[in-house]
């Protein structure tokens, strides 16, 4: 198939497929006689495995180490230790979200809870001086 046809069935544009060819994650291509690139089926299957990882949150350093040149020949072991990895970074970064979340709603919190007679200015020395960012009377 063409680069046309590949770009029309994954939604990826012809020159990020292109891009993938260059730094080697799609490996299947084959020119023809007039210099046309030349897609077998399987570049359709690893072309959607590149998006899915991508979006899953795998770099393309990562895929170049993880992806096989032929789709028989997955190394089980690695693969199984990077998706393992990639679910543990996941989690620390979930936690990392989480407490940043946190911290946003408790400041959240003491920001609204500015008494009625407070301009915002002195709120905000308040509640930086709650947070110790600052001393009082600064």
């Amino acid at each position: 198939m063409k680069i046309g046809e590949l770009a029309a069935l994954t939604g990826v544009a012809p020159s990020r497929i292109r891009f993938y060819e260059r730094i080697g994650l799609l490996k299947t291509v084959a020119r023809q006689a007039n210099g046309y690139r030349s897609y077998p089926p399987e570049a359709l299957t690893m072309l959607k495995l590149i998006i899915t990882a991508q979006q899953s949150g795998f770099s393309l350093e990562e895929l170049s180490t993880l992806l096989p040149s032929d789709l028989e020949a997955w190394d089980h072991s690695s693969l199984l230790g990077a998706l393992e990895q990639k679910v543990q970074d996941i989690e620390d970064l979930e936690r990392r979200l989480a407490a940043n979340k946190a911290q946003l709603l408790e400041l959240l919190a003491e920001i609204n809870a500015k008494p009625d007679d407070m301009d915002c200015r002195d709120n905000a020395k308040r509640v930086l001086s709650q947070l110790g960012l600052v001393r009082e009377g600064e």
